[in-house]
């Protein structure tokens, strides 16, 4: 291993703030969006993530790789996230079923890390002046050369990153001889929600991002699903129009995160780029229709107008974050279409919102109920 070298390496924040580290040993710069995570577990999940593609994550829990990484806890093929910033770095993992420490996997992907950084007070710096583009360098290049280079990274205000992430092929998942068919649009969906949609006896084709709706309708599906991803809802134009085709279909639609912010725009209801993001699992929401509170998993920087979607005539928010009051979910009073802006799958996470999938699935069942009816 490389991780014997510790070289002094620096985080660089666009506004010309510099945060000093060390490298764990991978050479070179990345370049990105700078935000934070508050999760204490679930470190491997949040690095495979295609919502935080783009993103350089720093991790507010002190030690990261100290039980290692394990095959089976990844909600993609690869990591998504651009670089990792870190307090304590652990190269060694004690985890019985870990099966690689974390520097490997970081440096079989060349995964950039900076790692003995003041993360209390760079998260504190983040959330009084906001989310920014951000370079960490481990390999000595001059700090002016850095603040040039860094300059021409675009805002993710207005940046299609779904195109980055999601399919290029349509694939299957689950049981073909499942009970229910689902569609599913791919703008970077996570392998834990297939994984829930399966378990819920559900068979799921996934399409690419820009697939249209005659070809979504081909696999003669009982729902659709508006997958989570990375990057700003309004550029992708197309998508709104697919997602209109859906809702104008009748049958079931159910969206989260990014599909949820397409699913408003669909109906004519703006987002907006949020100063500073939910990204955690500790996230207080207040279910309306329960009048019950849920701890939920997030990650997200932008969020639905919510003065816009209070007064639209067919949509009603059914979920608001506790802490902000920003828009948490949404459903159509004339169409079987609801969306949250959170991860009931919630890997990692409290389990407590996982009943949306339920909903989705009960409203699958009303609907092919009343079909035989007739």
């Amino acid at each position: 291993m490389k991780y014997t070298t510790r070289q002094q390496a620096i985080l660089l924040l666009a506004d010309g703030t510099i945060f000093y580290g060390k490298s764990i040993g991978i050479s070179g710069k990345t370049f990105g969006e700078v935000c934070f995570n508050t999760g204490m577990t679930g470190y491997q999940e949040i690095f495979t993530d295609p919502s935080y593609f783009g993103q350089i994550m720093v991790a507010t829990n002190p030690h990261i790789g100290n039980y290692g990484v394990n095959a089976e806890e990844v909600e993609a093929d690869k990591i998504m996230i651009s670089g990792l910033v870190c307090k304590n770095f652990s190269f060694n993992h004690s985890r019985p079923n870990s099966e690689s420490n974390l520097y490997d996997y970081f440096e079989s992907q060349n995964l950039i890390c900076i790692s003995d950084v003041d993360t209390r007070a760079l998260v504190s710096y983040i959330r009084d002046n906001g989310a920014q583009n951000a370079v960490i360098c481990t390999d000595g290049t001059p700090i002016e050369e850095l603040k040039v280079l860094l300059s021409n990274v675009p805002n993710m205000e207005g940046l299609e990153l779904a195109s980055k992430v999601s399919t290029t092929a349509p694939f299957f998942f689950g049981n073909e001889n499942a009970t229910y068919k689902i569609s599913a649009l791919d703008l970077g969906i996570k392998r834990n929600i297939l994984r829930n949609l399966a378990i819920r006896d559900c068979y799921i084709k996934v399409f690419p991002y820009d697939t249209n709706f005659e070809t979504l309708k081909s696999f003669n599906p009982d729902g659709y699903f508006l997958s989570n991803g990375p990057g700003d809802p309004d550029p992708l134009i197309e998508v709104q129009s697919v997602a209109r085709e859906m809702i104008a279909s009748d049958k079931p639609v159910f969206g989260i995160c990014l599909g949820h912010q397409i699913l408003a725009l669909a109906n004519g209801v703006s987002t907006y780029k949020m100063f500073n993001g939910h990204r955690g699992i500790n996230h207080p929401v207040m279910n309306v229709l329960t009048g019950k509170g849920e701890i939920t998993s997030q990650n997200h920087g932008f969020a639905v107008n919510r003065e816009q979607l209070e007064k639209h005539p067919d949509l009603e928010i059914t979920h608001y974050h506790i802490n902000d009051n920003t828009v948490a979910g949404m459903r159509m009073k004339s169409k079987n279409c609801f969306s949250v802006q959170y991860h009931p799958e919630a890997s990692p996470g409290p389990h407590d919102s996982q009943y949306l999938f339920d909903d989705f699935i009960a409203n699958i069942k009303n609907r092919v109920a009343l079909q035989k009816a007739f």
